[in-house]
């Protein structure tokens, strides 16, 4: 139930803030603010491991609907999904601590948007993701050229980071 509400807030103040003309822009990160509810807890009473992606799940559900592709992926029916994510655990998020959820989309190639995931506290930074997303539509994997379309631009990538590459190349050798 914590997870469908905290769903909920998030995609109304995104929906509300597109509609009064706050859209970000497709580089520009999003911040959003938790509580670490007792819902959240593992038997550590500390936050569980799979909370940390859902409450990410959220940042990227903020990220598609400020950045203005809502429409696009209602339309499309496009689902976005996970094709590999690295996450590095810094500090315990404990019961009730206030934290912030800072994501931002880094860069791109011909199939995944690679998206870094920061939850900070007042002590410093809790954990860091960076996760590489793609939108599954009819006829497979929607390329990043045709979701910046949908967005009505052709901008081009950042140049991708060491992190990045390194995350593509764990993709690519498992495959191989």
């Amino acid at each position: 139930m914590n997870l469908i509400f905290r769903l909920l807030t998030v995609a109304v103040a995104a929906i509300v803030a597109a509609w009064r003309g706050r859209r970000a822009g497709l580089l520009d990160p999003s911040a959003l603010r938790f509580r670490v509810w007792p819902t959240d807890l593992d038997i550590n009473l500390h936050m569980t491991n799979a909370r940390y992606f859902s409450v990410m799940d959220l940042g990227r559900t903020d990220l598609m609907i400020r950045v203005g592709l809502g429409p696009a992926i209602l339309r499309n029916r496009w689902q976005p999904v996970l094709g590999g994510a690295t996450i590095r655990y810094r500090r315990s998020l404990r019961p009730f601590q206030r934290f912030t959820l800072v994501s931002r989309v880094l860069c791109w190639d011909d199939k995944y948007i690679f998206i870094e995931h920061r939850m900070e506290t007042r002590g410093g930074l809790a954990a860091l993701a960076v996760v590489q997303g793609a939108f599954l539509g009819a006829k497979g994997v929607v390329t990043p050229a045709e979701v910046l379309a949908a967005l009505g631009t052709t901008v081009s990538s950042p140049p991708i980071p060491d992190a990045v590459a390194a995350l593509r190349g764990q993709a690519l050798s498992a495959v191989a």
